[in-house]
């Protein structure tokens, strides 16, 4: 960092499960979803057959909520053998509509979080259906703390460097925070740039499929303790040391440890 440097870091967010809540009301759904095909399987084989047709059309549909309802109606057909009717079909549409329409509801603490932030350069990284993720950017109110507002097609180390490239980001001046170490974490460490991870409460079973749980990685109990990680910053990439252990091995920063 340089002295007298505006935006001595570009800190980029997650957004859902991150900024706001999402995944719950996905596993709401997923449930009564379960519950609808239980005529034709109990809940492990619809969810997995449901996961199972989810990740063939990824390549094609990509992420978010019209990708996640035409697999439901895709399984929905095999798993019945074809029997299912227009009314479960309405239903599952209904089902769609409701994920749409949920109101965007703040992650506690992110204002405040924002605010400490705001003499850092603040972006918004999050993939899925752009119409939807832009949407739900201006409904959280929050669109005009970010510098830039970034909806890709997938997270991975190529999409984080073309967006380094575009926006003429230093890795090693950049931080991400979000709740997924597929997305959010592994591939921005490949980059060199830091990442943090704020676990959600509940996590898409596609999201926790990766070879990078022994990978040490700052990981924060709330965002809340974010603006107080990022003032451990050391410059190159690095934070201070003793803040990080193995994801999901209860490696995790605090504020006041024990």
């Amino acid at each position: 960092m340089t002295a007298g440097d505006p935006h001595p870091l570009t800190v980029a967010f997650d957004a859902d499960d991150t900024l706001w809540h999402n995944e719950d009301l996905f596993q709401d759904v997923q449930r009564d979803y379960e519950q609808l095909l239980s005529r034709w399987g109990d809940a492990a084989a619809v969810a997995e057959g449901l996961h199972h047709v989810q990740m063939a059309n990824l390549p094609r549909f990509g992420y978010g909520v019209k990708s996640f309802a035409l697999s439901m109606i895709e399984a929905a057909v095999q798993i019945s053998a074809g029997e299912i009717g227009a009314d479960r079909v309405t239903t599952i549409i209904g089902y769609a509509k409701r994920l749409l329409d949920r109101p965007v509801e703040l992650i506690d603490g992110v204002e405040e979080v924002l605010d400490a932030l705001d003499h850092h350069r603040l972006m918004v990284i999050t993939k899925g259906d752009v119409h939807d993720q832009l949407a739900k950017v201006a409904a959280s109110g929050l669109a005009e703390r970010f510098w830039q507002v970034e909806v890709v097609a997938d997270k991975d180390a190529s999409t984080y460097g073309r967006l380094f490239e575009r926006h003429g980001i230093d890795p090693a001046r950049f931080v991400m925070v979000g709740n997924s170490l597929r997305s959010d974490v592994l591939p921005v460490m490949e980059l060199g740039g830091v990442a943090v991870h704020v676990p959600y409460h509940v996590t898409w079973r596609h999201e926790d499929d990766h070879d990078g749980h022994e990978v040490e990685v700052p990981t924060l109990e709330a965002l809340r303790q974010l603006p107080a990680l990022l003032s451990n910053w050391v410059g190159d990439g690095e934070l201070s040391s003793g803040l990080a252990g193995p994801a999901g091995a209860g490696g995790r920063y605090r504020l006041h440890p024990a």
